[in-house]
């Protein structure tokens, strides 16, 4: 079992001026599907005083490593992607059509602000849409994704491809970072950069508080989660975890318009979130719940069905089968450009995985029976 120091022990993880500063520079960088290179830079040279090593797979997830050549196998895991939009038609008087990369919302598209990525710099753009005068009321077109278009400012296509738009150019919204009423984090991308933030503060803690660990912990970054739990599947193969927790966002249900007999009852600042499903190994959820009791972790409960819809599918399915676990944090507007969670919530993830690692013995068997 990991040796932890009173301190550890007494004091949970929080969250530093520091770290916040990180979390904002973090969150306000674009990382769309497959182009998620800078982002993880930024995640990387922050973990980098609290890992032994790191390596990066041939698509960017990238992953730090403490207590590297131990033979037990343990991942903590986010994803660090967020949805966009692919340039995807020129007209000849210089509008954009887009195609989805991800699953972006058109529905909030008109009037937002975005960053269109070229060889030659970003470009700005903006999100047209026809005032409400000229619109027949009552027989309004909705926004769908054949009739949202992006405005650069140009006349022609001509003049759009000489600032080095063309089609395949990746398009992020612009908007950033801001904390709501002191206690609640507000931006795009929280889905699930907010999980690269949390296991990067366990990293941290780990580090701070001298903790030994028995086995090798991989903090693992993982990329193209939004197209399909990708960057998951690959560096589930090249690692070849004996345990795997992994970090995502749930719905926060407690907002106008959702039904929870549907979605269920979960709220921000109430507590993580563990999920039962069949791709979460119930020895190593009991074992979570279990320490939640013991250190006084708040937690809610999500029942999953099939599949969770997150990289825990990829990591519980790989390898002949790996003990696998989810731990969420409830998010308010999903997909949207405020996506908004509880600092309380995030601070109690980074404790609960944290007692996880620390109480975990080497080559500890969550196996049902022998």
């Amino acid at each position: 079992m990991a040796k932890k120091t009173d301190k550890a022990i007494k004091k949970p993880a929080i969250i530093t001026a520091k770290s916040e500063k990180f979390l904002e520079k973090y969150l306000n960088n674009p990382s769309p599907t497959g182009f998620e290179w800078e982002g993880q830079k930024i995640w990387l040279d922050y973990i980098k005083p609290y890992i032994d090593e790191y390596f990066v797979d041939t698509y960017g997830t990238t992953v730090g490593v403490i207590n590297p050549k131990a033979e037990y196998k343990v991942v903590i895991e986010a994803h660090a992607d967020e949805i966009s939009y692919f340039v995807h038609y020129i007209t000849s008087d210089g509008f954009i059509y887009l195609r989805r990369n991800g699953g972006s919302d058109h529905q909030i598209a008109p009037s937002k602000r975005v960053n269109i990525h070229t060889d030659k710099g970003m470009v700005k753009a903006v999100f047209g849409w026809p005032a409400i005068h000229t619109r027949l009321a009552g027989n309004e077109t909705p926004p769908k994704l054949d009739n949202i278009f992006l405005d650069c400012g140009c006349d022609s296509k001509e003049e759009v491809e000489k600032l080095g738009i063309h089609v395949g150019c990746v398009v992020t919204y612009e908007d950033e970072f801001m904390i709501l009423n002191k206690k609640n984090y507000v931006g795009r991308a929280l889905d699930n950069r907010m999980g690269g933030f949390v296991i990067a503060e366990v990293a941290r803690k780990l580090k701070e508080n001298k903790v030994k660990l028995p086995f090798g912990l991989y903090i693992v970054n993982a990329v193209q989660e939004e197209i399909g739990l990708r960057g998951a599947e690959m560096i589930a193969e090249r690692i070849q975890p004996d345990v795997a927790i992994v970090t995502d966002v749930c719905h926060d249900t407690s907002t106008p318009m959702i039904k929870k007999i549907e979605q269920g009852d979960l709220a921000i600042g109430k507590g993580p979130v563990l999920s039962y499903g069949p791709a979460v190994q119930n020895n190593l959820l009991k074992f979570a719940i279990d320490l939640a009791n013991q250190e006084k972790i708040p937690f809610q409960r999500l029942a999953a069905s099939r599949s969770t819809g997150t990289d825990t599918d990829a990591f519980a399915y790989s390898n002949a089968g790996v003990a696998s676990m989810l731990i969420s944090m409830p998010l308010r507007y999903m997909h949207t450009t405020v996506e908004t969670c509880s600092k309380e919530d995030i601070e109690n993830v980074i404790r609960l995985i944290y007692s996880i690692v620390t109480n975990l013995e080497d080559k500890q068997d969550f196996k049902y029976f022998s």
